[in-house]
């Protein structure tokens, strides 16, 4: 007989791990699905009649604790957060590498001004403080924070920007490239930003971090996205349990953190949005060909531009060369594959335009730190206290 496992956790997170869990239904794990928004006293109920072997559970605060405190006992799994809980293992996406790799995409557009949209919360500081990490040394930076979204749930959009908000952003230099930490809060970012009259990407360049597309392609513009690999996030959470419920002993005093895969480009924040023709043409040409194997001699040869100009001119706007952002816009759709498929590493580096596996290897190490074959296990080496 399976292993009975109640996983409580709002609808919306649960969409996002399901893929993820289902494998492991034909691995003895029986789940039960308890709706993490309903009142504590019956969530205490529920849990206490069905009598669980585990516990699956979105950490959300005043939830967690009180479930914790039920004293049930079983072999538990909290899953979007760091924090770390005697007995009890903790799974999240890095919050620090979620604000960096916003911050290397407003970089490589160019931009002077940045600014980032937080709402109060423990995953907002730590995004915002790893965006801070990266862009401070490369221009002005300013943080807002906007709470009472209490009363919204997560894909509900109906408040309106509080006048502090109005007043910071009317301040802000243009153009400028805000991270909200999230997308609900990208989609109100935007959704201010036409209330005041600024134009996203023109003046206001937004990217939020999740990309949860039922958000994203539901904002106007379309936003712009870090992507976050629930499915590896499941994963790894399942495998927990699984390992718990055979009765291993996980360390719990860090938390298991799964890297972010890169930043999906939608209209909100795009690199083609900049005034310079020879510079639009560009980028456009390498964002169409970067799965080709092309260079940057087929590229001035294809647009009859000179590529010392055509150098100095990225180095002015972009601070790096054609060859060097071909290489970042191959290596970002590199990261997704490696996060969300199981394609070889060989296939994916053919798939993203490099000419081998070894060049692929060398230049992704360059970009990220490490090497292909790492960035892919790191949901289950990425282990440090926070």
């Amino acid at each position: 007989m399976g292993h009975q496992v109640a996983i409580v956790m709002s609808e919306v997170f649960l969409r996002r791990l399901t893929p993820a869990l289902t494998p492991f239904v034909r691995r003895e794990q029986d789940y039960r699905i308890v709706n993490i928004d309903r009142p504590n006293r019956v969530l205490e109920k529920l849990l206490r009649d069905l009598s669980p072997d585990g516990l699956i559970t979105e950490w959300l605060t005043g939830k967690t604790e009180m479930l914790l405190d039920l004293g049930l006992n079983i072999p538990t799994v909290i899953v979007d957060t760091d924090f770390c809980y005697p007995g009890v293992v903790s799974v999240d996406v890095d919050d620090w590498a979620v604000g960096r790799e916003a911050a290397c995409a407003f970089l490589q557009s160019g931009l002077k001004n940045f600014a980032c949209l937080g709402n109060g919360e423990p995953y907002s500081d730590q995004r915002v403080e790893g965006f801070r990490e990266l862009v401070e040394s490369h221009g002005e930076l300013t943080i807002h924070t906007e709470t009472g979204f209490e009363d919204t749930h997560y894909s509900e959009s109906f408040k309106n920007p509080s006048r502090a908000l109005r007043r910071w952003l009317k301040e802000l230099p243009k153009p400028v490239g805000i991270f909200a930490v999230h997308d609900p809060l990208g989609r109100f970012l935007c959704g201010a930003c036409e209330q005041l009259g600024f134009q996203v990407p023109d003046e206001v360049s937004v990217i939020g971090a999740n990309n949860d597309e039922l958000v994203c392609d539901l904002t106007h513009p379309k936003l712009s996205s870090v992507s976050i690999p629930w499915s590896a996030i499941g994963e790894v959470a399942a495998e927990s349990m699984q390992h718990l419920l055979a009765g291993e002993i996980l360390g719990s005093e860090d938390a298991r953190l799964v890297s972010p895969s890169g930043v999906v480009l939608r209209h909100s924040a795009n690199h083609l949005t900049v005034d310079d023709p020879m510079l639009r043409r560009a980028m456009t040409y390498l964002s169409e060909r970067a799965e080709e194997p092309i260079n940057v001699s087929k590229l001035c040869h294809d647009l009859r531009v000179a590529r010392r100009t055509l150098e100095r001119r990225f180095r002015e706007y972009y601070r790096c060369t054609p060859w060097d952002m071909l290489c970042q816009l191959r290596v970002n759709r590199a990261k997704l594959q490696l996060s969300d498929t199981n394609h070889s590493i060989a296939l994916i580096a053919d798939q993203c335009g490099f000419n081998d596996p070894e060049q692929f290897s060398v230049v992704f190490k360059r970009q990220t730190g490490m090497p292909p074959s790492r960035y892919r296990r790191s949901p289950i080496d990425s282990e440090r206290s926070r």
